[in-house]
């Protein structure tokens, strides 16, 4: 099972646009848009999980870079959660 990160995602994408989209390039056994805890408006990114690996390196080579609602998308392969739930970033 791969872990897909989706980045750079119009506020409006659905979970079935992104189905959609990754199915293409094999079976899609989960998509989660991430919101706001507070808000509850999506964040501009999603996981999408893929349980075949070729297929999952596939969808990142094909849709990585593509447009998706007026947006150039990021795919790549998701990294486990750091301890304490940080980002990593400064």
């Amino acid at each position: 099972m791969k872990n897909l990160h989706v980045g750079n995602l119009e506020f409006k994408s659905s979970e079935q646009e992104l189905q959609s989209a990754f199915a293409v390039y094999g079976q899609v056994a989960k998509v989660t848009i991430v919101t706001d805890k507070g808000t509850g408006q999506p964040r501009g990114f999603a996981f999408v999980e893929m349980p075949d690996d070729a297929e999952a390196g596939k969808a990142i080579a094909g849709l990585n870079g593509s447009t998706l609602g007026g947006r150039a998308i990021i795919v790549s392969e998701a990294h486990p959660k750091r301890e304490g739930g940080s980002s990593g970033r400064r």
